[in-house]
């Protein structure tokens, strides 16, 4: 995620219409919206069911106003952003925190809305910090991504229901290894009659995971048409292309670690200063599938610039273990810029050294 600075021509422009600023709580059932008129005080909060807060918008619209929103980015999606939009609406989906700044413990949604309403002031006066925007993906961006993403969540699925098979065989003094449910493997296992009726329920739900997995890696495998380095399948680089979407959008390689969490922790007060591990704070799926292609790159690209300058260290064997982590997540963040550069046109795989598959 990362910070814009708000710069709407339609609103800039439109020095004789009076600008409205909304936060807006959004839930399913009902949104709760904190509302002021230019740098007026701000007026009593309202709430609306979806239908309702947008015939509202539309009248404010028609009376003349310009209209400013912001609400937060969760499991409701980017629906209320894009009505928003079609209405001639500057909304910004911003990231989610927690508004009770002074630890008063109380948290309610009209306190929400009025603690996004006053962000939304300080941001649209030329406080870049006040929001961090999100970045809104295309449709068909956002269609792709939850493919890929479907099929994480099946996986994860598929190795609940294997453990608990093996789990429960083990309570009986039982040892099930690997996919112990395929169907070549399954004959073999020398279990009692009654213990397999107690597997078989678990036994077809992992089967019909497994097929439901398989069909979509191979969806996924088939849309990718980007060349890729060796060490780097087109599942990973699908899951890469469908998690960021828009690799224009990072202006600078600081932008590119920070989405992926990579940055360095700080705490420092007058002339102390600490840094500790990575923040964490990005994108935890690109982080975990850029380590797998850190160990990657180690075997198959010796002539990539990050594992020349590196693979001495590693090579090591007085290279503690603290500092061979360190040293994964320097090529993890030094990769994560090079594919951005590569997929913006800024640099060649021949100048990075890398090998590209066939």
């Amino acid at each position: 995620m990362n910070v814009q600075k708000y710069s709407d021509p339609k609103v800039v422009s439109s020095q004789t219409k009076p600008l409205l600023k909304i936060g807006i709580d959004a839930h399913v059932r009902e949104y709760v919206i904190a509302f002021q008129i230019d740098g007026s005080a701000p007026k009593p909060v309202q709430r609306f069911d979806q239908a309702g807060l947008l015939r509202w918008l539309e009248k404010k619209l028609a009376e003349g106003f310009a209209i400013a929103t912001c609400y937060e980015a969760g499991p409701l999606g980017y629906v209320l952003h894009r009505k928003l939009t079609e209405l001639g609406i500057t909304n910004h989906v911003i990231r989610p925190r927690n508004w009770d700044d002074h630890s008063k413990r109380v948290k309610t949604d009209r306190t929400d809305a009025r603690a996004l309403l006053s962000a939304l002031d300080r941001f649209l006066a030329g406080n870049p910090h006040a929001l961090t925007v999100v970045h809104v993906p295309e449709v068909q961006q956002e269609r792709c991504r939850s493919q890929s993403r479907i099929r994480e969540s099946l996986q994860r699925q598929l190795k609940a229901a294997a453990q608990r098979g093996r789990g429960l065989a083990l309570q009986y003094g039982y040892q099930l290894k690997g996919h112990w449910y395929g169907p070549r493997r399954w004959p073999r296992w020398a279990l009692p009659d009654w213990l397999r009726q107690l597997l078989e329920p678990l036994r077809q739900v992992a089967l019909f995971l497994g097929q439901q997995v398989q069909q979509q890696t191979h969806a996924v495998k088939q849309a990718s048409k980007c060349p890729t380095p060796q060490g780097m399948g087109p599942l990973t680089e699908q899951i890469l292309e469908r998690e960021v979407g828009d690799w224009s959008r990072f202006k600078n390689r600081r932008q590119v670690s920070s989405y992926w969490g990579l940055c360095p922790s700080e705490y420092s007060s007058g002339g102390a200063r600490r840094k500790g591990g990575i923040t964490k704070t990005g994108n935890a799926r690109l982080r975990q599938v850029l380590c797998q292609i850190a160990w990657r790159l180690l075997t198959y690209q010796p002539d990539y610039w990050l594992i020349k300058k590196w693979q001495p260290q590693l090579s090591n064997p007085g290279t503690t273990g603290r500092r061979r982590k360190q040293i994964v997540i320097a090529i993890m963040r030094g990769f994560a810029v090079d594919w951005w550069r590569l997929r913006t046109g800024q640099t060649t795989p021949q100048k990075l050294g890398l090998r590209m598959a066939d």
